[in-house]
């Protein structure tokens, strides 16, 4: 009687010891080689990477839809993200975008992009046209 006792709980621990078993051991109970790692994530190896992709030349031209907008410039949480307001600023121009630094009171002529994916998670994407110091 004690032997089933012993017997019972030891076949449960067991049994439930092989359901734990992710599939990494192969049918001699050898753990199989590790799956190769995912690839992590890097940060962008230069400024000019962490920037939205280019827009099409049609997107840029002003136009219908085109929205004029003033005020200072703040940096975003990350790295080459600037801000007006709520607007986050996507400027593909580099003569435009030497222009453009935080703190820097602009006027700029564009459009909102809601759709578009960016890595500076804040801000409603703006495509700049035209900017302006002030």
């Amino acid at each position: 009687m004690t032997i089933r006792r012993i017997s019972l709980p030891l076949l449960v621990a067991l049994a439930l010891a092989g359901c734990a078993n992710d599939g990494t051991a192969d049918s001699a109970g050898a753990p199989a080689s590790a799956p190769a790692a995912a690839p992590s994530a890097t940060a962008p190896s230069s400024a000019t990477d962490a920037l939205p992709m280019p827009v099409p030349s049609e997107v840029l031209s002003p136009g219908a839809g085109a929205t004029t907008l003033t005020g200072t410039i703040t940096a975003g949480v990350e790295p080459n993200c600037l801000l007006l307001d709520d607007h986050l600023l996507i400027i593909n121009d580099a003569k435009l975008r030497s222009a453009a630094k935080a703190g820097a009171t602009v006027t700029v002529t564009g459009r909102v992009e809601q759709g578009m994916m960016t890595t500076c998670q804040q801000g409603t994407p703006f495509v700049v046209t035209t900017l302006r110091a002030n």
